[in-house]
């Protein structure tokens, strides 16, 4: 097998285990919070992180709610994915196989909770009240998304600034005088 193939199958591997540890963690959450009255919620570090279970029919974070304009984005996201990895499938790193692992895992386990539910059950609530910030509860799905996004968006910029440096490097270096030609 090649690096490359190898590669793809640790990305498959992550992309995998995203999606059970979403699954597991959403299907946890359904089974306790459906016992509970609406609006329960568990604190875990007292008000700033909570467990609550919200309905979210939009995209991330609650984005879009009722707006169909969502599954064009959603397909837009994908097939930009699909596009860089296509371009990096044979040459690229490990960091940016497991980047794409992530993104695509998430983005199926909250496909998955669309398709059967037609909303993402999110329960991860992390606020901090003593400056009024209050982030969009949230997911594994969504954790995933998110961290391998900035992962894939870091590793895309490191290879072009490392890209401008070496085709610097060589411009610098063919415009030079050899000994001979001085």
């Amino acid at each position: 097998m090649t690096p490359a193939r190898q590669r793809d199958v640790i990305m498959a591997g992550v992309g995998l285990l995203v999606i059970l540890l979403d699954q597991l963690t959403k299907h946890w959450v359904v089974s306790y919070f459906n016992t509970k009255p609406e609006g329960y919620v568990v604190p875990i570090l007292g008000p700033i992180l909570t467990l609550q279970r919200v309905k979210n029919p939009g995209v991330a974070f609650s984005l879009l709610q009722g707006q169909t304009v969502m599954f064009f984005f959603i397909a837009l996201a994908i097939g930009v994915i699909a596009y860089l990895y296509w371009r990096a499938r044979e040459t690229g790193s490990l960091a940016l196989k497991i980047s794409f692992g992530m993104v695509l895992g998430g983005a199926i386990g909250n496909l998955i909770d669309r398709f059967s539910h037609a909303y993402v059950v999110d329960f991860i609530h992390f606020q901090i009240p003593a400056i009024n910030f209050d982030f969009a509860v949230f997911n594994v799905a969504d954790s995933a998304i998110s961290i391998g996004v900035v992962l894939l968006a870091y590793l895309i910029w490191r290879m072009g600034a490392e890209s401008e440096r070496s085709a610097g490097g060589r411009v610098a270096s063919d415009t030079a005088e050899t000994p001979a030609e001085r």
